[in-house]
């Protein structure tokens, strides 16, 4: 399978001898879930970059059948869900993952991110502070709301209003820029979703609905991420807008 792993890694819009900063596209996944065979970020850098086979951390489990696999996840410092797009940090060496690391334990690292949402989102800013937990009715999910299941994690969320809009039905939206100050699991959807404003196109938390505003995906984007590359040299690296949210904006602009 290794040999039909394809080397062309998404667009590089950072580059230092220490990390890299790539523009990840929807549908991508990070790394291997152990389920789907699906070829991820992290095959695409094993295979390009081998000797990073041992940058970072490791995930063990048990196959199908028993057996005992490991899914490498070279550089990986944070993960990006599937459908999300945008800024992804990677390190080329175990000391600047261990750098950089710390900075996302220590929540010094500034990230920022694009959503649209249903609805005319109130207010103009806001902090939604809820710790998460396991969903009661689906393995898949996590609920900020009364009922989640098993260890509550602190999460907080910022948000403020960019843009409000309507389609051609007259449905509103919301355009939102987004600051996780921390990083739980689908943090930025569970929280939208508990204070009920789902993402456009998020099929697991926004339930069942048409391809709005033309998305095929979760409308959530990567913007930009702050961060030291080393002791000293902070930088902020920005992800274009993707094509799917400039078509959307540009269709509210056509209405307006």
């Amino acid at each position: 399978m290794a040999d039909k792993i394809s080397i062309k890694l998404p667009k590089i819009i950072y580059e230092d001898r220490n990390v890299f900063v790539f523009n990840k596209p929807a549908g991508l996944m990070v790394h291997a879930d152990g389920r789907s065979g699906e070829i991820s970020l992290s095959d695409m850098l094993l295979k390009k970059y081998p000797k990073m086979k041992n940058v970072g951390e490791q995930m063990r489990f048990f196959g199908k059948t028993g057996e005992k696999k490991i899914i490498y996840r070279p550089g990986i410092v944070h993960r990006l869900d599937k459908d999300t797009s945008g800024a992804i940090v990677v390190a080329k060496t175990e000391k600047t993952f261990q750098f950089l690391k710390k900075q996302f334990q220590d929540r010094v690292v500034v990230k920022k991110y694009l959503a649209i949402v249903y609805g005319n989102v109130k207010n103009e800013k806001g902090v939604i502070d809820r710790p998460i937990g396991r969903s009661r009715s689906d393995f898949r999910k996590w609920s900020a709301t009364r009922g989640a299941r098993g260890e509550m994690r602190e999460a907080i969320t910022e948000y403020k209003v960019l843009k409000r809009f309507k389609d051609s039905r007259g449905e509103p939206f919301t355009l939102l820029q987004i600051s996780p100050k921390t990083g739980r699991t689908h943090q930025i959807r569970v929280h939208l979703k508990a204070i009920n404003y789902s993402i456009v196109g998020d099929k697991l938390y926004g339930g069942a609905r048409a391809e709005d505003l033309g998305f095929k995906r979760t409308a959530l984007h990567a913007a930009a991420v702050s961060f030291e590359t080393a002791p000293g040299k902070k930088i902020t690296v920005e992800a274009p807008l993707p094509a799917d949210f400039n078509d959307a904006l540009a269709r509210t602009l056509k209405l307006a």
